[in-house]
């Protein structure tokens, strides 16, 4: 670890200063490497995860390197815009927001886009006091560098998704101008030869380094005096340890709010992420559409993901409330368990089931594999519940109603529940039938419940992992969180235009989306669409669509 600071140390200044041009071809190389190493990349994380490589839920492992290569691809359009004398194209309007800020829509940014994501929007809302004029002026402002001395970024690894360490190191790398020593998780560390492979020309040029180890090769490298900040996408408890230090007596600075670590420290830490299922005229088509569309909010990666679905909010009035959990029922009854990879997950499941013993349980628990698992009808009034103050990192999700007159008074509550009652600030949902929102006074809740909702990403009718995979908006959590009380985080990563000081991300699409949504648990195609992804996004041709669009047609 020593070595790899010592030789990166020399690195700042010249990556600040590096031309523009010398970048882009960095990442072009960059998403050839990455693309050389996609098949061994997926398959050893459906091995890591007790997925058979020729099923379906394998194109999830495909699917997460398309995500990455896009975002590569992104930002290389950014800096070549940025070489070009202007800033990173805008695609959509900028608009006002409620509360002072603008509302800068980023996606879709080309036709490939609207072919993907077909009706989807999301636009990056800014905090209060930014204008048109100064997201135009500070947009990309860091390129070309403004002088000063280079930083080092100790960027931590998560360990439940391939493609959340490699997104923050070219974040910090391309969005900050920090070069970066990356330390492996060790639940990803069999992944660790071909990230270096994937990110060597960085590595070779001495940019990154990549280190691997655990909780106390972490702490050592976050006190390291050659690292000036740090990183971490993970859990809030890591963070404590690290600004405060462990045990009793970093549970006593936590308390007198005394910092053991004082560099400036970002963070993505997770969250109790709701959906709140606005009540409508739904049919039951629609019923088992948005079923199947929970379903697959938890069964995604067996449940281990900071923005998986953990509290459903219905109205307790709506005719419809149990038709939509017995879909849900019926979805869970037909899909495959996963094994529980993620360490402490039998742990988390115990602890939440014996909390309440009424949890439903739904499929095998041989094999290391643990039950889909819903606890329904949880009292809103007791909001101290472990299924509101804690983030239930497994295959578990847990459903709460709320009493209302109608469905603006419903939204009102269920927005101050979510934000006062629920921990986190990472990304919320809104499901609204299309009739409801003819309604005036029920789009009108929406707004303002979109408005209202202090979360990193608000996402209406879709699913806030759509933000994250489409490296477009921002992520990370709401702004304002103390270091003492961190919640999800500060600070964001993704954010690939550039937008000055990022609020939250608001992501919208129709109720209803053809073809078959990939977060489906019952996608049949998934591993074909998922590689055919991959070689899309590593070089993009109108030539490729026909597979593709075949693929996703026999879902």
């Amino acid at each position: 670890m020593d070595a790899a600071l010592v030789r990166l140390s020399r690195s700042p200044d010249r990556w600040i200063t590096l031309p523009l041009e010398n970048k882009v071809l960095l990442l072009e190389r960059v998403l050839r490497d990455l693309r050389a190493v996609a098949q061994p990349w997926a398959n050893a994380c459906a091995d890591a995860k007790g997925l058979d490589r020729q099923s379906p839920a394998a194109g999830e492992e495909w699917m997460a390197v398309a995500f990455l290569l896009k975002g590569v691809a992104m930002l290389r359009r950014s800096l070549q815009e940025v070489a070009a004398g202007r800033p990173p194209r805008i695609p959509g309007p900028i608009g006002t927001t409620p509360d002072g800020g603008v509302s800068v829509q980023v996606f879709p940014g080309t036709y490939y886009d609207r072919l993907f994501y077909p009706g989807m929007t999301a636009a990056i809302w800014t905090e209060r006091g930014v204008t048109e004029r100064t997201v135009r002026a500070a947009q990309a402002s860091i390129h070309p560098a403004p002088g000063g001395p280079g930083k080092t970024v100790l960027v931590l690894g998560a360990g439940n998704a391939s493609l959340l360490g490699p997104s923050d190191i070219l974040g910090k790398l391309f969005c900050e101008n920090a070069v970066v020593v990356y330390k492996t998780h060790p639940v990803t560390d069999y992944l660790t030869p071909l990230l270096e492979h994937a990110l060597g020309a960085l590595i070779r040029g001495d940019f990154l380094q990549v280190v691997r180890g655990g909780a106390e090769e972490g702490a050592y490298l976050a006190s390291h005096p050659l690292v000036d900040e740090l990183h971490l996408t993970g859990s809030d408890r890591t963070y404590d340890a690290l600004v405060f230090g462990a045990g009793e007596e970093g549970a006593r600075r936590k308390a007198a709010r005394k910092r053991l670590n004082e560099k400036p420290f970002t963070c993505e830490l997770g969250n109790v992420s709701p959906v709140i299922v606005v009540p409508g005229p739904w049919s039951t088509s629609d019923l088992a559409y948005q079923a199947e569309h929970l379903a697959g909010m938890l069964v995604i990666n067996a449940g281990f993901n900071c923005l998986t679905t953990r509290v459903i909010i219905q109205h307790a009035g709506w005719a419809r409330r149990r038709a939509l959990l017995d879909g849900v029922r019926r979805v869970f009854a037909r899909t495959p368990t996963r094994v529980a990879y993620y360490p402490g997950a039998r742990e988390i499941h115990v602890a939440f089931t014996q909390a309440h013993p009424e949890a439903e349980f739904f499929g095998s628990t041989a094999e290391g594999q643990l039950p889909w698992t819903l606890i329904p009808g949880v009292d809103a009034a007791r909001t101290n519940d472990i299924c509101f103050a804690h983030e239930g990192f497994c295959s578990l999700f847990a459903e709460t109603a709320l009493d209302a007159p109608d469905a603006p008074t419903f939204l009102e509550r269920a927005v101050r529940f979510a934000n006062d009652v629920l921990w986190g600030s990472l990304t919320a949902t809104i499901l609204v039938h299309p009739a409801s929102l003819r309604d005036r006074r029920v789009a009108e809740a929406v707004e303002r419940a979109v408005a209202g909702l202090r979360y990193g990403t608000v996402g209406v009718n879709l699913w806030g992992m759509l933000n994250y995979a489409t490296m477009a908006g921002s992520w990370g959590a709401f702004p304002g969180h103390p270091f003492h009380d961190i919640g999800s985080g500060q600070g964001t990563v993704h954010n690939y235009l550039m937008i000055p000081r990022p609020q939250k991300t608001v992501i919208r699409g129709p109720f209803r989306q053809w073809p078959k949504p990939v977060v489906f648990p019952s996608h049949r195609t998934l591993l074909e669409v998922g590689r055919r992804m991959v070689d899309f996004e590593a070089a993009p041709s109108p030539l490729k669509l026909p597979g593709i669009l075949q693929a996703a047609l026999r879902a």
